[in-house]
């Protein structure tokens, strides 16, 4: 039996990089959290610890940096596009850039240089750039939505270890995280990515919901219906489950008023929605 090295890569994970530009007095936040990974020709640090085709991760991290005050942040699409394409380019080893960048949003509270973090969602760019393709993956995570009716969950599977009951009135929360998959590496990335959370927000306030996978779906294929510029969507929903207090040992009815909102378990639910012309793209969620 032989042993053998297999699939590898490496790199400076969550770099915290802040880049605040100034228009006078009126000032702009840009807050991401930047993961590289690098894989090559990287057979021979592994084997003998020759390190001559490694670039160390501090180099990556230093890149970040340079690249935030050279060329600024617009986009994460566009920023992480910018880093991986140096980084393939940047020596015969690296055959491979993969870019992972999330962006913490800031909102102006007065005048020009005063911000408060936004407690919501987190924007998410995913960048893969290799010889041969390049591929860009938006998204978000932490969008935390409920509908408080026009839920219902019956007709489900039963054995003798089933208690739940069924309902046809019941709370629809959950934590969204959802990846989109583009069709090319050129776009308006800023309206594209309004114009996918727009989608995911209106299809689930939109479903009549007889179950979190039937929402899951209408979430994924409206974005797909109304941005053309997107092949693909995969999104993870965690049920967070709230259930009805029994208000009865204090002599009061609850018709369905009182909840008690419970953080585990939960049900995962996870999918993936796309067109049947989405071209293969096997590293793209990677």
């Amino acid at each position: 039996m032989a042993i053998v090295l297999g699939p590898n890569r490496y790199g400076k994970a969550e770099t915290r990089v802040v880049r605040v530009t100034r228009d006078g007095g009126t000032h702009r936040i840009k807050d991401l959290n930047v993961s590289v990974a690098l894989s090559g020709a990287m057979d021979e640090v592994h084997l003998t610890g020759d390190n001559a085709a490694v670039l160390p991760t501090d180099t990556q991290k230093n890149t970040v940096f340079a690249f935030a005050g050279k060329h600024g942040i617009g986009a994460i699409e566009d920023f992480g596009l910018l880093l991986a394409r140096h980084f393939v380019g940047s020596r015969p080893a690296i055959a491979h850039a993969r870019v992972e960048i999330r962006e913490y949003g800031w909102r102006r509270i007065t005048g020009g240089h005063s911000f408060v973090r936004d407690g919501g969602e987190v924007r998410t760019a995913l960048v893969h750039c290799g010889a041969d393709a390049e591929s860009v993956v938006s998204g978000l995570t932490d969008l935390v939505v409920l509908n408080s009716t026009g839920s219902e969950f019956h007709g489900f599977a039963r054995d003798e270890y089933t208690t739940l009951e069924p309902t046809d009135d019941r709370i629809l929360a959950t934590a969204v995280t959802a990846r989109w998959r583009h069709r090319s590496t050129t776009g308006a990335w800023e309206e594209s990515y309004a114009g996918a959370r727009d989608g995911l927000l209106r299809a689930f306030a939109e479903t009549h919901s007889l179950s979190l996978q039937q929402t899951l779906y209408q979430m994924g294929r409206r974005v797909l219906d109304e941005r053309p510029e997107t092949c693909e969507v995969r999104l993870s929903l965690p049920n967070k489950h709230h259930f009805l207090v029994d208000l009865e040992p204090f002599g009061m009815d609850n018709d369905n008023e009182v909840y008690l909102a419970a953080d585990r378990p939960y049900g995962l639910i996870e999918g993936t929605v796309l067109t049947d012309d989405a071209p293969a793209a096997p590293a793209a969620f990677d």
